[in-house]
């Protein structure tokens, strides 16, 4: 088990994402780790030390003045114990103590006590993170050492808003564990892999643009998966709203030949992967001044060329990686378009999935991919993104050990 041995001490915090926590608990246990768990007085209000203590077969620590618990235990030999330091969620309160050095309770303390690193996965309504002292504070801890994963884009379950916010999911925490504490196989260290992420964006003028619904949800978690294994990940992400993976060099562009151009900037690699939903066309004819309507004309004619193939530009390239995997995004006949797409692009493997479904893997938070190679059809099953990411590094990583560089 990979985090066998390992300790971690969770400290839990106030608010709706609480309920999360019992499954990291879970997960974490389930690879070998032990945990306590210190439990805020808002944080009960969520769930109960009753499930908590549960999950951890441990005793549940609240209270700075409880005599029992500092007299067995005591917030320093909590703090110091641990090998590391979880707080998930963190709320707003949590990261303006830590930032500012305030320990009025038994978390806030065992924060500011430890000589361990401290792991952060913030959760909060969209404005309470973008305010400005939330963002000082973020700043402050992360000069500070303190680590972070999340938070994410999407809808917030108490109030309904949308934006960044939301706690990082259960996984993506014990992802970020394990890199932090070093442990588990690095079987792609020394190597280097490209991975393209997201939409692009091609003007029509100024303020319009042809892209498609893409959220780079999948490219950001593959890009993480792979870093974790220890590659020198090169993301080139398209517009998207989430935040860079940690532990990856990311490259930021708009449009398709944007994209190409720092895709083939940053060869050669051992591997590339092809995740981005790139614009097949693009207007020939952008405009240099927002297109106004005029009373009594139709719209003004768009004259559509053809964008960059990035994927197949890669896969017969003079400095080809040794492993070129693409993925393909279908709403009919998945597996035929997907089997003439390996030809075509030159691809080893190709990642081919159904988008038909409104509401559904773009801009979701799962995937039912099959992996179509010269071999055949490899169908998984329907997984969070993340575990397609998991599970796509390390066929990556299988492929390229028989490589030598």
């Amino acid at each position: 088990m990979i985090l066998n041995g390992k300790r971690i001490l969770l400290i839990i915090g106030g608010g709706i994402a609480a309920y999360k926590s019992l499954d990291l608990i879970r997960r974490l246990r389930e690879r070998g780790a032990s945990v306590r768990a210190v439990m805020t007085s808002a944080a009960q209000e969520f769930v109960t030390p009753l499930s908590v203590g549960a999950l951890t077969a441990d005793h549940v620590f609240s209270d700075l003045f409880d005599r029992q618990d500092e007299h067995d235990i005591g917030h320093i030999r909590l703090s110091r114990e641990a090998d590391l330091l979880v707080v998930a969620p963190a709320t707003a309160d949590l990261m303006a103590k830590l930032a500012n050095g305030h320990a009025n309770d038994l978390a806030s303390t065992v924060l500011l006590a430890t000589d361990k690193k401290v792991l952060l996965a913030p959760a909060m309504n969209p404005k309470m993170w973008s305010h400005p002292a939330t963002r000082r504070n973020r700043a402050t801890l992360e000069k500070d050492g303190t680590h972070f994963v999340g938070p994410k884009s999407g809808e917030m379950a108490e109030s309904g808003e949308a934006g960044e916010g939301r706690m990082a999911e259960p996984l993506e925490i014990v992802s970020a564990i394990e890199a932090l504490l070093d442990v588990g196989p690095r079987p792609l260290s020394g190597r280097k892999i490209i991975v393209t992420s997201g939409p692009t964006h091609e003007p029509i003028d100024p303020v319009r643009y042809i892209a498609n619904r893409s959220s780079g949800k999948q490219g950001h978690a593959i890009a993480a998966a792979l870093a974790r294994l220890g590659a020198d990940v090169r993301l080139v992400s398209g517009p998207v709203t989430i935040a860079d993976p940690a532990g990856v060099n990311t490259v930021h562009v708009e449009s398709a030949r944007e994209m190409r151009d720092a895709v083939e900037q940053l060869l050669p690699a051992d591997a590339a992967v092809f995740v981005a939903a790139v614009a097949d066309w693009r207007t020939d004819n952008a405009a240099g001044e927002k297109i106004k309507k005029v009373a009594g004309e139709g719209p003004p004619a768009l004259q559509m060329v053809e964008n960059p193939d990035i994927l197949a530009g890669v896969g017969h390239h003079k400095q080809r990686p040794y492993l070129v995997v693409g993925f393909a995004a279908e709403t009919q006949d998945v597996l035929k378009n997907a089997q003439a797409k390996l030809a075509k692009k030159g691809a080893d493997f190709i990642v081919a999935n159904d988008v038909s479904h409104e509401g559904g893997v773009m801009g979701g938070d799962r995937n039912r991919v099959r992996i179509v190679s010269g071999g055949g059809v490899d169908e998984w099953p329907d997984l969070s993104k993340q575990e397609v990411a998991a599970r796509l590094a390390a066929l990556v990583a299988e492929r390229l050990k028989t490589i030598t560089v």
